[in-house]
């Protein structure tokens, strides 16, 4: 193990499941040492998730071997390296997704579930990119097959989520139609790059989504428009994403913030030859993630460089102030990321 000197103990954010952000506290425990293939990391800054509410809540515990603290994405310095870690140097900047523990001083993670940050991007920005874009990547363009010149509609256009699947849907040369709760928030996905952005709670908003397809197709059917479906809401939101796809279309579920139950009409999917898929991030083994990190790296890390605000950040907090960053992001009032500063 190659390492610098280090303190014997670090601070954390510690939390009982089921409790308030008011109830989660800063406590201390001893700094760990990474294990084989492992990089161990001095936190600059961590992305805030919504996978790190459910945990507190007490309804998406950590794997096993996982830290039992919250936080998925950190950006920082490796300061010790396990055995068979070989890229990564003592003082490289990185930014990763860990298993847990990101809101804390120190986190381990596997080397190969880090990247380099970003040239002329600070650590703030770094911190909120792995989490979103291994998921997003992962669920469009390997589950997917998203392919240039197709049209993808998201579901939650304006979170961590739904703003890394406009960028990386137009970094891919598809067009891109998103659904918010609200005019500021459509605004907003317009403003990251998205062809259209409608409020999901007009009560046509079937009618739209199409309106906008045929408008770009001249030979659109009316009983489809796009080809892809990123979905956070499950619920009724899956059978109005039926309709309005293409046949041979796909449907990939990341989330369920509307319902964790759907009542869908079978024939429609079968009529139609539709895929419907999903997935969640962090139960996968290390060597599917790794080999997003790596996708990302060769396709999509180069159009970051120079971008600092890419990925843009509604509001930030000392980790001291966790209660209010998740506070926030139960709100659903942000658009962007949320982020905790060490």
């Amino acid at each position: 193990m190659q390492a610098f000197n280090l303190p014997e103990t670090f601070q954390h954010i510690q939390f009982t499941p089921g409790c308030s952000p008011e109830e989660m506290t800063l406590a201390s425990s001893t700094v760990p040492s990474p294990d084989t293939n492992q990089v161990l990391i001095k936190v600059h800054a961590a992305g805030v998730n919504g996978p790190d509410i459910a945990q507190r809540k007490g309804v998406y515990p950590a794997p096993p071997n996982a830290s039992p603290v919250l936080g998925l994405e950190v950006a920082g310095e490796v300061v010790a390296t396990g055995q068979g870690v070989s890229r990564w140097q003592l003082g490289d900047k990185v930014c990763a997704l860990v298993p847990g523990g990101g809101y804390g001083e120190y986190v381990l993670t596997h080397g190969d579930h880090c990247l380099p940050v970003p040239e002329g991007m600070d650590m703030q920005h770094a911190a909120v990119l792995p989490e979103a874009l291994f998921t997003v990547w992962g669920n469009l363009v390997i589950r997917g097959r998203l392919r240039m010149g197709e049209t993808l509609l998201v579901h939650g256009g304006s979170g961590g989520i739904g703003s890394s699947a406009i960028l990386v849907g137009k970094a891919l040369g598809a067009r891109v139609i998103v659904t918010c709760g609200s005019s500021d928030k459509c605004a907003y996905c317009l403003q990251l790059g998205a062809d259209a952005a409608l409020n999901y709670k007009d009560e046509e908003l079937l009618e739209q989504i199409l309106k906008v397809t045929a408008s770009a197709r001249a030979s659109a059917s009316t009983e489809g428009g796009v080809d892809l479906v990123l979905d956070q809401a499950g619920g009724g939101m899956v059978n109005l994403s039926l309709k309005a796809l293409n046949t041979d279309g796909r449907i990939v579920s990341v989330a369920m913030q509307q319902s964790r139950t759907a009542e869908i009409e079978i024939f429609r999917l079968m009529a139609k030859r539709i895929t419907w898929t999903g997935s969640t991030l962090r139960p996968q083994s290390d060597a599917a993630k790794a080999e997003i990190a790596k996708q990302l790296e060769q396709t999509f890390w180069p159009t970051l460089a120079g971008n600092t605000e890419l990925l843009p950040i509604y509001a930030s907090f000392p980790l001291a102030d966790v209660a209010k960053a998740h506070t926030l992001m139960e709100s659903g009032q942000h658009r962007g990321k949320i982020v905790l500063t060490l």
